[in-house]
């Protein structure tokens, strides 16, 4: 059972598309539901950039 529980339910498919959107920036190919073939690198490539796109979002919104 996940523990994994977004405090905004609603925002779960706006983070789905945002991993997705990340995924294919890196060049990993995801798949809608489960992932765990993806190996440590790859999943660490996505959450990367995923954390790299956030900051520049919030240092764009700083200016």
């Amino acid at each position: 059972m996940s523990k994994n529980k977004s405090v905004v339910p609603e925002a779960r498919e706006g983070l789905n598309r945002f991993k997705m959107e990340a995924a294919n920036e890196v060049g990993v190919n995801l798949k809608q539901g489960y992932n765990g073939d993806l190996t440590a690198k790859q999943a660490g490539s996505i959450g990367g950039q995923m954390v790299k796109k956030m900051i520049e979002q919030y240092e764009n919104g700083l200016k």
